[in-house]
């Protein structure tokens, strides 16, 4: 009976582990090891294992906490401002803390004046922008076509593959504008896959929002 109770940890530390494959970040990855490490002991203990995989068990979990929490103490000491936070909230949040504070430190903070031209039409973009306080205007081939407000990225469906923008984007008011220059930001992201990968998920959301935006203005302007 002892043997048969001990298995069920053995498939609870698989799944485990199997679970932990589709962790992002390799600190997750590193506790989800551990986590296994433990389930697997009583089934090594109780089965009445070799010795030796009981020790290298309870030293892969042993290990494998200590990163995990070499790490977090690490994280735990990285400091944002509210503005930053508000940036790796909003589109950097499959980022950690490190990964996170790394990125934003490849950017710059701006105060930008009404009537200046973040991107033109049919031109590559500049820069990767984010909108932290003020408003954009949207125009293709002359005509108003959107706004954009607080929050909002800019660029972010070009930028990457450096296609030209369809639309030239304008600061509607005074604005606080975070920006990355494209060619820094592609260096940058070529050197560290992982944050690209995280990066084109947060460029995806945004993308649907504003999609979704549009979506509800043509709606509001259709006649009953």
């Amino acid at each position: 009976m002892a043997h048969f109770d001990s298995a069920w940890f053995g498939y609870a530390a698989l799944l485990l582990l199997l679970a932990t494959g589709f962790a992002v970040r390799i600190d997750h990855v590193r506790i989800g090891i551990a986590l296994a490490a433990l389930l697997a002991l009583p089934m090594a203990l109780f089965g009445r294992g070799p010795a030796g995989v009981v020790l290298l068990l309870a030293l892969l979990a042993l290990v494998n906490l200590g990163l995990g929490l070499r790490g977090w103490l690490r994280d735990a000491r990285i400091a944002f401002s509210p503005e930053e936070q508000q940036l790796r909230q909003l589109h950097f949040g499959g980022l950690g803390p490190v990964e996170a504070r790394r990125l934003i430190d490849q950017g710059h903070w701006i105060s930008a004046r009404r009537g200046e031209v973040l991107i033109r039409e049919n031109e590559a973009v500049p820069s990767l922008f984010y909108l932290a306080e003020g408003e954009a205007a949207i125009q293709r081939d002359g005509a108003d076509v959107g706004l954009l407000s607080d929050g909002a990225l800019i660029g972010e469906a070009t930028v990457l593959d450096g296609a030209n923008a369809t639309g030239t984007v304008t600061l509607a008011t005074r604005a606080r504008l975070w920006f990355v220059p494209a060619e820094a930001l592609r260096s940058y992201l070529a050197a560290n896959p992982g944050i690209a990968a995280a990066l084109h998920e947060g460029f995806a959301r945004a993308l649907r929002g504003k999609l979704a935006s549009a979506n509800t203005r043509l709606a509001d302007r259709t006649p009953l």
